[in-house]
């Protein structure tokens, strides 16, 4: 056989392989619960620097076109 089609054989058999195992996955890949990749603290954080930012340009301009 030519080197080409040996790794042909070998990566058709890995697939098959891999297709024999679908379906049964760990128990331990499987997330349970919800876990969150942020804390509440962070979270309520970045909300409140946003929402604050919105409200501070929102009071700029409403400064600037009464001055105006």
């Amino acid at each position: 056989q030519t080197t080409s089609r040996r790794l042909a054989d070998r990566k058709t058999a890995k697939f098959q392989k891999n297709i024999t195992k679908r379906g049964s996955v760990p128990e331990t890949t499987v997330k349970k619960g919800n876990d969150y990749p942020v804390g509440p603290i962070v979270l309520g954080f970045f909300i409140f620097v946003v929402i604050g930012s919105c409200m501070h340009s929102n009071l700029l301009s409403i400064s600037y076109v009464q001055s105006t």
